[in-house]
């Protein structure tokens, strides 16, 4: 796996959880935030070839 495909998927784990704790906290501003960001990062990774919610291996979920 590259440092890029780790970097990304690290990138979207990320806003995944801001935009979680947006939500639960009731931050509307955070929350609009954190989706643009999750949004663009899952963007970028589509464009190149990264599965976001792969594993180490490359591999769905492991």
């Amino acid at each position: 796996m590259s440092a890029f495909a780790e970097a990304m998927r690290e990138r979207v784990r990320q806003a995944r959880s801001d935009l979680a704790a947006a939500r639960a906290a009731g931050d509307v501003f955070a929350a609009a935030l954190a989706e643009d960001e999750l949004q663009d990062a899952l963007r970028v990774a589509a464009e190149h070839g990264v599965e976001p919610d792969a594993g180490p291996e490359g591999r769905n979920g492991s």
